[in-house]
């Protein structure tokens, strides 16, 4: 898609949403940054702090949710670079927690023929799958963050 046609897209969205894109296009752009420089254990802190929860309606909630969904993903394919699940699951997380709604970034680690090993992240809002949901049962969680409580 040329860029002359992304921006008549742009143009063509609703305010609300134009702005959501702007903001899920510079938390990717920070997530992809600090997964490439930071060592494993920084990256996981920024996912760690815990959401202050808003009182939301369970409808207001969802729509949040979604939009977060649609915006991050949206702008993930349109970057000149790959933005993967981690930078995704990383700034999705971060999108959530600034609008009062918790969640869990999950990481994960599933056997592969073709890789040996594959990795996944995906983020959870409490029954919710935000990103990366449909292929998280195929793998074994190895942290979540902020920490789930045992159960």
């Amino acid at each position: 898609m040329s860029a002359a046609s992304l921006l008549g897209k742009f143009r063509r969205l609703p305010r609300a949403d134009r702005l959501l894109v702007i903001e899920a296009t510079a938390v990717l752009i920070c997530a992809s940054l600090a997964i490439a420089v930071l060592p494993f254990r920084y990256v996981g802190r920024l996912a760690a702090p815990r959401a202050r929860s808003r009182k939301l309606t369970a409808e207001d909630r969802a729509l949040t949710i979604r939009s977060v969904r649609w915006a991050v993903i949206a702008c993930a394919r349109r970057l000149p670079w790959r933005a993967m699940c981690f930078e995704q699951g990383l700034a999705a997380q971060r999108m959530l927690r600034r609008r009062g709604i918790p969640s869990v970034l999950y990481f994960g680690a599933a056997r592969s023929d073709e890789q040996g090993l594959a990795a996944h992240v995906w983020v959870r809002a409490g029954d919710i799958d935000v990103i990366g949901g449909d292929v998280a049962p195929e793998f074994a969680v190895l942290a979540a963050f902020p920490p789930t409580p045992v159960q």
